[in-house]
């Protein structure tokens, strides 16, 4: 069993930077593929970026440029550096692991985290 506890989320201004950090419990965790994901009212959970166990990375096209996602196997932590933040970055943000190799669809990854706004005022 996985447990993903995210934080670092809040009330930023447009062009602002934040990081989002997700813990996790597990010794095997850093053989697992790590993503986030985010959630705008009224929509779908939508994919944001993952990394893999080697440190591979893919981007949604939305935030290519901007986020950028890392890891920490010894800390057992994920982190999202968000910058040049806009409105349409607003949403609840999810940190999820994969034990089968997931990559950008929610179906493919087993653990989540509980979410943590971000809200980006234009």
């Amino acid at each position: 069993q996985v447990q993903l506890v995210e934080s670092g989320g809040g009330l930023v201004q447009a062009g602002d930077s934040l990081r989002l950090s997700c813990v996790a419990s597990g010794r095997t965790f850093g053989t697992y593929v790590t993503g986030w994901f985010r959630q705008a009212p009224g929509k779908e959970r939508e994919f944001v970026a993952y990394i893999t166990w080697i440190k591979n990375t893919v981007y949604a096209d939305s935030v290519r440029g901007r986020f950028t996602i890392s890891r920490d196997n010894v800390r057992n932590m994920v982190t999202l550096q968000m910058n040049s933040l806009k409105p349409e970055d607003t949403g609840v943000y999810y940190c999820a692991a994969s034990t089968t190799g997931g990559r950008m669809r929610t179906t493919e990854y087993d653990y989540w985290g509980q979410g943590t706004q971000v809200t980006v005022s234009s």
